[in-house]
């Protein structure tokens, strides 16, 4: 997969979406699902993957067809935190449900009208296969930035693993996979060139605001007591928050970084491994989030006893 592949494909602006299993096909024995021996069920769920939100979203946005469909369909703008509270469950039950093609289809179901025009005149659509591929793509760089980073060091062969359940993942969501690239280096080498199309989208630029502006004060605590206690707030963002960022968006955004910040933030993220330890013995309930918790009480398996490294 190339940036000409993208360029070429996201302009047909087409939606490529695929015929659902009948019930003659038996769905529950298709290879359509993931379970607690996989290593997207282990780590995706995790509560530390909150450390990697700005990540996600931001590196989503950067490309400017998704952000134009964000713009013109949602209501990011006047309620940006309950965007992410509506999106993100649904995508998570896709892994964790009892029902994983039931909730793949309905996130997928949630873009069929999300279509329109960027600066050049171009056509897009949210579920040209491109377009959507590369939504999936910045969940599975998650997974895999968020646990090498905060959680423990993966070998390769698990990062290749991990890709290769990733592929299972976008299965579920019934759009053509003509985008996807089949190996775990053919993964490194398209998110590579998908950094070099990023650009200050209106959308992205407006949700890192916070980072170069500081946080806003809640209305309930005095401007002058909130100059004082957002200090260390904004310097754990600034540090953490924006360390987790690929270059080409700080770049995009104008996100200061420079090499004393980064060994701040390396500091950090190796005291984050070192306590793998300690979060391994947290109650199931602290340590994933809530829709990770259900699929494995469902399942009976304790987590914290597997994949540890």
């Amino acid at each position: 997969m190339t940036v000409q592949n993208f360029d070429t494909g996201v302009r047909e602006a087409e939606p490529s979406i695929l015929g659902a299993p009948t019930f003659d096909d038996d769905i529950d024995s298709l290879e359509l699902r993931l379970g607690a021996d996989s290593l997207v069920w282990k780590f995706y769920g995790d509560v530390r993957g909150v450390l990697g939100f700005q990540r996600l979203a931001g590196t989503e946005n950067c490309i400017e067809q998704l952000a134009k469909g964000v713009e013109d369909h949602s209501i990011i703008f006047n309620d940006f935190l309950g965007r992410a509270q509506r999106s993100g469950p649904p995508i998570m039950r896709t892994v964790y449900s009892d029902d994983p093609y039931l909730w793949g289809h309905r996130v997928r179901d949630f873009h069929r009208d999300i279509k329109g025009t960027i600066s050049d005149g171009s056509r897009y659509h949210a579920l040209n296969p491109e377009l959507f591929y590369w939504a999936h793509a910045t969940f599975v760089d998650q997974v895999l930035f968020i646990t090498d980073t905060f959680i423990r060091r993966l070998s390769e062969a698990e990062k290749e693993q991990i890709f290769e359940e990733s592929k299972v993942w976008y299965q579920l969501y019934g759009v053509s996979a003509r985008s996807q690239p089949q190996t775990y280096a053919e993964f490194c080498e398209y998110w590579d060139s998908m950094l070099e199309r990023f650009v200050p989208t209106k959308t992205i630029v407006y949700a890192t605001g916070y980072l170069r502006q500081g946080i806003p004060g809640p209305s309930f605590i005095p401007k002058p007591v909130w100059r004082v206690v957002s200090v260390p707030l904004n310097a754990f963002m600034r540090t953490v928050i924006v360390g987790t960022l690929p270059q080409q968006m700080r770049d995009v955004c104008e996100l200061e970084w420079n090499p004393r910040m980064q060994k701040r933030f390396d500091r950090f993220a190796a005291f984050m491994r070192a306590m793998n330890p300690v979060f391994n013995r947290l109650p199931m309930k602290m340590l994933y989030l809530q829709w990770a918790n259900e699929g494995w009480e469902r399942t009976g398996v304790d987590p914290r006893k597997i994949h540890n490294g």
